[in-house]
């Protein structure tokens, strides 16, 4: 029984689980929140819930934009390069933006009347993202079921796993990572420089996945 909804970015890590989980999703959600990437993200998503044949929606969070602080809403200059590891890219956050999308989605996971909400969090977003971290899904988890009549909780399978774990994983199910998006400046390619991209290149090698991204350096 299909009892899951998924938000799903259009990235590596939530486009895997997409698949490794399509037999327990019923309904796919991203959000439109004004950031760099959003526009070469979120095609991705469409594509993979319809080659899949899960429901897709995008829904549109504006005021994100309009009324929070974050380099990834602020053009692709704003956006530092290095890796996770550097100070600067603490610039990178948006302020409780997993907190906000959990509890749209918990609310139209309800209204479906599905019981769970999953997300592709892992254990490379800690050192940068306190809303991507244990603790957090943990206590998100609580919060929604005790605000939702069917007591919905957050499956964040991947948590305590590396991008490079996952990427492992999605070796197996023969996904092409080619049809997915990662960098922060939302170019027309992929920038090679950010942390996301690094965090790619870094992924994909260690999973042993030829990298056909194309990218700027």
């Amino acid at each position: 029984m299909k009892d899951a909804l998924l938000v799903l970015s259009g990235g590596m890590d939530s486009t895997t689980l997409l698949y490794e989980r399509a037999a327990d999703i019923a309904f796919a959600v991203s959000f439109d929140y004004g950031s760099n990437h959003n526009d070469n993200e979120i095609p991705f998503a469409c594509f993979h819930c319809e080659k899949l044949g899960i429901p897709h929606v995008t829904i549109p969070l504006k005021f994100m934009h309009d009324y929070f602080e974050s380099s990834l809403l602020s053009g692709a200059d704003a956006v530092p390069e290095g890796d996770y590891s550097a100070e600067n890219m603490k610039s990178t956050v948006v302020p409780f933006r997993n907190g906000i999308m959990l509890s749209v989605a918990a609310g139209l996971a309800e209204s479906r009347g599905l019981e769970k909400v999953m997300m592709a969090n892992h254990f490379g977003d800690h050192a940068i993202y306190p809303d991507c971290r244990e603790e957090f899904v943990k206590n998100m988890s609580a919060a929604i079921a005790a605000g939702t009549y069917a007591g919905i909780a957050i499956d964040a399978p991947y948590t305590n796993i590396s991008k490079a774990d996952i990427a492992r994983r999605g070796k197996t199910l023969d996904i092409d990572y080619s049809a997915t998006w990662s960098c922060y400046k939302g170019g027309r390619i992929h920038c090679g420089k950010c942390a996301t991209c690094l965090e790619r290149k870094a992924a994909l090698a260690e999973a042993g996945i030829d990298d056909t991204t194309e990218y700027e350096a």
